[in-house]
């Protein structure tokens, strides 16, 4: 931690009133932002992508859950893994509370991984999740939203992830994907993102930025290097 300058409290109000003030403009780019991330336009999907769940096989629509939108969390769970990703889990362990709350909005929220539902089960069983979950397991889905690469595709080192910004050096990445469904049951693919898009996902990164040392992540090998799955930290 940067060695902080020690202020008398009228100093640290006068200082904390200027910070406010760039807070608050950062909040108005930021609903401004959001509204323009609403009038993007849509693109229909119509591949019939097939999911196994825990209720059996589904469609692209079952997964809607009788809501008009759906956001996917693409998460890493390779099928060979024995566990999912550590950092996918770390955005996972944000999940839970919201489902009920985004249900009251008209909106589904689920996970989908290449692992077998089996593998899923049992590691969402061990983190203690009750999100739904689905496999998608022998489809082009995640290759399609951007998150899933071939091995020929990571060879040519071409930048393929996030809309051609960056290449990625795994079979499988993080993303999200917002999909809307009209009355009339076509699906739509209405926005995704990737990389530090992610950010607004994870409550617990925005709780340490409120601190002093922040992330912290400036000296580490990769900036997520010290998350653990939330079992192995007592280990650690």
């Amino acid at each position: 931690m940067t060695r902080p300058t020690i202020v008398s409290q009228d100093e640290w109000l006068a200082a904390r009133k200027a910070l406010l003030a760039q807070e608050k403009k950062f909040t108005r780019e930021r609903d401004e932002l959001s509204r323009k991330r609403r009038e993007l336009p849509w693109v229909e999907v119509t591949k019939r992508y097939q999911f196994d769940a825990a209720e059996g096989r589904k469609s692209f629509a079952d997964l809607f859950g009788g809501k008009s939108q759906l956001i996917v969390y693409h998460f890493m769970f390779h099928p060979e893994w024995t566990a999912g990703c550590k950092s996918c889990s770390y955005w996972a362990d944000n999940f839970n509370g919201a489902v009920s709350h985004l249900a009251a909005r008209d909106t589904t929220l689920l996970a989908i991984s290449r692992a077998p539902l089996a593998k899923l089960d049992a590691f969402k069983q061990r983190m203690g999740w009750s999100f739904p979950w689905v496999a998608a397991v022998g489809d082009d889905f995640n290759h399609d939203f951007g998150v899933n690469f071939t091995k020929d595709e990571i060879e040519s080192k071409a930048t393929l992830y996030n809309y051609g910004t960056r290449s990625f050096g795994g079979e499988d990445a993080p993303g999200i994907s917002v999909f809307a469904r009209d009355a009339t049951g076509k699906i739509y693919h209405t926005y995704s993102c990737y990389s530090r898009g992610l950010d607004m996902l994870n409550g617990a990164y925005h709780l340490i930025d409120l601190t002093p040392k922040g992330r912290d992540e400036d000296a580490l090998p990769y900036p997520m290097s010290w998350v653990r799955l939330h079992d192995e930290y007592a280990k650690a």
